[in-house]
């Protein structure tokens, strides 16, 4: 048995996303000048041996985190895929089928988040003993079920894409360009009557809020364990247990609003909803700034000097239930001073943001599929795929140094700015962030 600290913990989940920001572009170079189905078997191959190693993490005698964390970058290079798929959305669809179609993808996505700690949760019968399978040296416990399980959807998913996608090409019109199953060199003949250049300064301010948005969800998915023990006095196993419903109610709620945003897009357009949904993830961040003279449960460290014994403030009774200290720690100084934020506040905050969140992403991408036009796509759906996993990366480091030494006043005061920013460069470029063919006059906006 091996233990990890949480500062290797941190390495472990931003290895994921580094994986994911430096494959993406690659696979999407890939998916370019190849059928698609090729950087798609390749990124699902790289997923199911990248989890079959994981289950084989103890085995070495040493060195078994380095194994655990190169297992999680595998899995975020095998991620990277993502760009491929939004790519092929993108070049699949019309302008009119494109939003309902990439708001279905994203929907299938929060589906997947919902059902994942929920499957992960059914296969903790298991337990940290297991079963063990000696021929091959496998043993299937708590921690290795989930990604042995994650390893069969992947073989799967590679059946799926080798014996039913079938590759169709379309320009904004919904005109079919390319041929079903198109070989790379009908893709060459195609590329010359696509005539236009693509509006860079719209392309770099489209990565520039896809970046701000993840950032703000990475920040809000992970201050929350924290957040709850300090204000709510909870311990970490209520926190971590009434997070996950939270969140899984937000993994609803997004689904709902990718259904909603079907309909609403169609009757007032992409830029004014991703606008709205900015203005609520302000709003929710906001709400969450502390306000009045109540003060957090402070929890009392050990006072020793050299003169007296050790004293223990506000000691906790003997109990068969829990010895685990809860309230704001007295080491993060800000405790002392800084108003508490009560559950009415948080749970606010989280419908706000549960809104606001799904109604920019999707918006952001297609959106971004549609300025960059009839013109293949992957790469720079690898960039927009990049800068989202970068921001995942960022988010944890910036709340794990923000939170922890000046407390959430300041977190929340600096990401409302931060977004606030958002909202003025969307107002800024607006009239830019329009589609390709609108832009070149082909289609009336």
């Amino acid at each position: 048995m091996y233990y990890a600290d949480a500062s290797f913990l941190g390495w472990v989940v931003a290895a994921y996303s580094l994986g994911q920001m430096v494959a993406s572009p690659l696979f999407g170079l890939w998916s370019n000048h190849r059928p698609r189905r090729e950087p798609l078997v390749c990124s699902i191959f790289i997923n199911v041996s990248a989890n079959i190693y994981y289950t084989y993490v103890y085995l070495p005698p040493s060195y078994n985190k380095i194994h655990m964390l190169l297992a999680r970058t595998f899995v975020g290079i095998g991620a990277g895929n993502v760009a491929v798929v939004r790519s092929y959305v993108a070049g699949a669809t019309s302008l009119k089928e494109r939003t309902s179609a990439m708001a279905n993808l994203s929907a299938c996505q929060a589906l997947g988040f919902i059902l994942g700690p929920a499957l992960q949760a059914a296969l903790s019968f298991f337990g940290e003993t297991g079963v063990s399978v000696n021929v091959i040296q496998l043993r299937v416990n708590m921690y290795t079920a989930p990604a042995l399980l994650a390893a069969c959807f992947g073989v799967i998913n590679i059946l799926l894409v080798i014996l039913v996608l079938r590759e169709h090409f379309v320009d904004d019109h919904g005109q079919l360009i390319c041929a079903i199953n198109y070989t790379p060199e009908e893709r060459v003949d195609v590329a010359p009557e696509v005539e236009g250049d693509i509006d860079q300064i719209a392309v770099f301010t489209s990565n520039v809020l896809f970046f701000v948005i993840l950032f703000m969800f990475a920040v809000f998915e992970t201050i929350s364990t924290p957040l709850s023990m300090d204000m709510f006095a909870w311990t970490r196993k209520e926190a971590v247990f009434y997070n996950g419903i939270i969140l899984a109610a937000i993994g609803f709620e997004s689904i709902l609003v990718f259904l909603v945003v079907k309909v609403v897009s169609a009757r007032v357009g992409d830029r004014p909803l991703l606008l709205g949904g900015l203005i609520l993830i302000f709003a929710g961040f906001f709400i969450l700034l502390p306000w009045g003279n109540q003060y957090p449960k402070i929890q009392w460290a050990d006072i020793q000097n050299n003169t007296l014994p050790t004293i223990r403030l506000a000691p906790t009774p003997p109990s068969n239930t829990s010895l685990e200290p809860t309230g704001c720690p007295s080491e993060q100084t800000w405790c002392l001073f800084t108003p508490v934020i009560h559950l009415a506040q948080y749970i606010t905050s989280d419908i706000l943001i549960g809104v606001g969140y799904p109604t920019c992403n999707v918006m952001s991408y297609t959106l971004y599929s549609k300025i960059l036009g009839p013109k293949p796509q992957g790469v720079y759906m690898g960039w927009l795929t990049a800068s989202g996993s970068g921001a995942r990366t960022l988010g944890p480091v910036f709340v794990s140094h923000v939170y922890t030494i000046l407390g959430p006043r300041w977190t929340f005061s600096v990401i409302c700015g931060i977004v606030l920013a958002a909202v003025v460069l969307l107002s800024a470029m607006y009239k830019r962030l329009i589609a390709f063919s609108v832009r070149h006059g082909r289609i009336d906006d």
